[in-house]
């Protein structure tokens, strides 16, 4: 990457999440014990949905790559904005920034694919349940979960490019905890049209189309479960739906306003308690959200701890 001026030419500063000493040890504590419940959580749901024969279904199947993309997702911010505050050193050189942001984005954009799949995932269950093992055959599911991973590495990919083409001057420091978009935009003294363009049209492509998708997944869904016949059918079909309407309103609550709202409207705050929001927290109410209210899973990851603890001892 060339950046050409003298005070920025090979580094950024992050400014984290705080400038106070006390509250960054306070901070440290707090996203590292978030970290490894995220990371021991969503590892302990793939580890679980593998070992069960009885979860070879296209629904876990998804839930097990949401698992590996929201992992992947907190590992690429979580740990380098841990080891800024222990070693008391916010730098980060112009390629990691560059790769940070990269990966940002490509596990954004396939968490937010993936979640309109799964939306059609019940769709189907719901709507054709006579026909849902025919239409979501294991070819169609693999292509539907890896077809993500390929328009995200383009898109991911075109960010970064135009970002190279991009001169910083002047300021190198960003007002957030890991390298995004907005506020590295901000930095530079070369017109950024293009690159706004780009981030508007793919948030269309990433954010608006899926949860336009969700909605629409979602009002036949509704109006299906709404002809059964018996209370309790419909409440039983209406609990298969929760756990992911519970996730789609974490994830699309707190990145549609961030990035299909001017920014104007943000103050950096605003975009440092959205961004925790998608890259820590929701991550790690996940596994919670998906096990707690699951009977299947919850007992596939009894069995997972009682197999481990049996070699332990």
């Amino acid at each position: 990457m060339e950046l050409r001026n003298q005070t920025s030419a090979s580094e950024f500063i992050l400014l984290g999440l705080s400038e106070n000493p006390e509250q960054e040890n306070l901070l440290f504590a707090l996203f590292l014990c978030m970290y490894l419940v995220t990371a021991m959580g969503n590892l302990l749901i793939i580890l679980a949905i593998k070992s069960d024969s009885h979860l070879q279904t296209p629904t876990y199947f998804f839930v097990a790559n949401l698992s590996l993309v929201d992992f992947c997702l907190t590992t690429n911010t979580i740990p380098k904005m841990l080891v800024n505050i222990q070693t008391r050193s916010k730098s980060i050189s112009c390629l990691c920034c560059l790769t940070q942001m990269y990966f940002f984005h490509f596990f954004g954009i396939i968490d937010s694919i993936l979640i309109a799949v799964m939306a059609y995932d019940r769709f189907v269950a719901i709507c054709h349940p006579l026909h849902y093992t025919t239409i979501m055959s294991p070819r169609l599911c693999v292509l539907m979960a890896f077809s993500p991973w390929v328009f995200s590495f383009f898109i991911s990919l075109t960010h970064i490019l135009l970002m190279v083409c991009l001169v910083f001057s002047g300021s190198n420091e960003i007002l957030h905890y890991f390298c995004d978009l907005t506020p590295l935009l901000r930095l530079s003294c070369t017109d950024t049209t293009m690159n706004k363009i780009f981030v508007f049209t793919v948030a269309g492509m990433v954010l608006a189309i899926p949860f336009i998708c969700i909605l629409t997944s979602y009002a036949h869904i509704t109006m299906a479960i709404m002809k059964v016949p018996s209370a309790n059918g419909r409440k039983k079909a209406f609990s298969t739906c929760s756990s992911h309407l519970s996730v789609v309103a974490l994830l699309y609550g707190t990145t549609i306003g961030v990035y299909l709202c001017p920014s104007p409207v943000h103050t950096a705050m605003k975009q440092k308690a959205s961004a925790v929001m998608y890259t820590a927290v929701t991550p790690m109410l996940n596994p919670f959200i998906y096990s707690l209210r699951n009977r299947d899973l919850k007992g596939a990851l009894k069995n997972l701890i009682s197999k481990k603890n049996y070699l332990i001892f």
